[in-house]
């Protein structure tokens, strides 16, 4: 089976989110469509991820072909205390283990690097040059993935 994976960067804040929303809608309804099993690699620390996640467990709801991780920098105290919640909205969570090993203010960058080298695409809102999802993407472009800025 080919496992065709997708990671998603964008900053903390999101400018014009119902036009972000309906990009994301259209990029992952094709991504599921046009793939025959997708792996989604996701964060969970700004306005982005959390439109990321909402996106992906509406449009590929009940459907068979996805799964979606999320991938967390190192144990944050929240999910130790609440890992069923977090499990009951994503099939999976991680934790990066390069960048739980890391200095917290390096981490983020490490996990977001390893995010990278494991996809196949990565769909980013980047709306100003500057801050980690601007650098990840930055990196990306250098690994010759595939981006897609909907910012």
């Amino acid at each position: 089976m080919d496992v065709y994976t997708v990671s998603f960067f964008g900053h903390r804040i999101v400018e014009n989110i119902p036009e972000v929303e309906k990009k994301l809608i259209e990029i992952v309804s094709g991504i599921v469509e046009n793939n025959e099993y997708i792996r989604f690699l996701i964060g969970r620390e700004g306005q982005f991820d959390w439109l990321v996640s909402s996106v992906i467990s509406r449009v590929a709801y009940k459907r068979h072909n996805t799964y979606t991780i999320l991938v967390l920098p190192y144990i944050k105290a929240d999910y130790r205390d609440h890992k069923e919640n977090y499990l009951s909205f994503y099939n999976e969570v991680e934790i990066c283990e390069k960048s739980s090993q890391a200095h917290f203010k390096s981490a983020f960058q490490i996990r977001n690097r390893n995010m990278v080298d494991r996809s196949d695409l990565v769909v980013c809102c980047i709306q100003h040059k500057s801050g980690g999802a601007y650098k990840t993407v930055c990196y990306a472009k250098k690994q010759n993935r595939k981006i897609i800025n909907i910012g």
